[in-house]
């Protein structure tokens, strides 16, 4: 009875440090804040690779980031889903979300394309009145919105993305995957991307297994960066896809101070 007692606290032991290890960092959110001297004094919440299948956080939390940040504006950056049978509770977030009544902005990514009809997640987000931007831009108050299309799913278009810009303004461009300002070759203030999740699974050599883009490879994969043309940010992602867990990075919403 003692040794069935002491196998089963070694079992309970093993699955209470695995949760901890790969787990929790996907349920433990952590709220990102960027600040970048663009003098727009703007405050904006990125959400990015929500992948609401494999996603444990919930709607209300997210609706309550938003209620206590009161961001001027919400960029999602690509990677609802990449199942149709999954809209309905990806509905439940782009409820919780729009709820809030913040601008909310946002381009697909290469997950999104995968689903057979994407017409139908883009029907979904126009209901909950996110404008989705496909290689066009926007002009807002405060600056230029730039949404180029994702570049791993071939759909980006930079020049079609420039083309009605007033280059005199502040120029933000939101993307998904972030390989595309190898190819970038226009001036721009800020972008902002997501798709590579941190690595998800923190290895060395992570991106030298698994091929996401020669960005990476470099040791690009999160964070603030800069390169000739501009700024831009790498999110590490709410949501997680292939194995639905993370080792050693937590999963992130962020908000940028520009």
């Amino acid at each position: 009875m003692e040794g069935i007692l002491l196998n089963g606290l070694y079992v309970f032991l093993v699955l209470f440090i695995c949760y901890i290890i790969f787990i929790l960092p996907t349920q433990w959110l952590k709220i990102e804040r960027i600040r970048y001297p663009l003098n727009l004094n703007v405050r904006i919440l990125q959400i990015s690779d929500m992948h609401v299948e494999r996603l444990r956080i919930r709607p209300a939390r997210i609706a309550a980031i938003i209620h206590d940040e009161k961001p001027d504006y919400i960029f999602i950056t690509g990677d609802f889903t990449k199942y149709r049978k999954m809209l309905p509770k990806l509905e439940e977030y782009l409820r919780a979300i729009a709820i809030c009544n913040v601008p909310i902005y946002c381009v697909l990514g290469n997950h999104d394309y995968q689903q057979k009809n994407v017409n139908d997640l883009i029907k979904l987000l126009r209901k909950y009145g996110l404008k989705l931007l496909r290689n066009e831009s926007l002009h807002l108050e405060q600056f230029e919105l730039i949404g180029i299309d994702d570049f791993d799913s071939d759909k980006s278009d930079i020049k079609a993305a420039f083309r009605a810009i007033d280059d005199r303004r502040t120029k933000l461009i939101i993307t998904h995957d972030p390989n595309i300002v190898l190819h970038l070759n226009k001036e721009f203030d800020y972008l902002m991307a997501g798709h590579l999740h941190g690595k998800q699974f923190n290895i060395p050599f992570f991106f030298h297994i698994k091929n996401a883009g020669k960005l990476p490879r470099m040791g690009i994969y999160k964070g603030l960066h800069k390169q000739q043309y501009g700024a831009y940010y790498i999110s590490k992602g709410i949501g997680q896809t292939g194995v639905n867990a993370r080792l050693f990075v937590r999963s992130e919403v962020t908000m940028h101070y520009l």
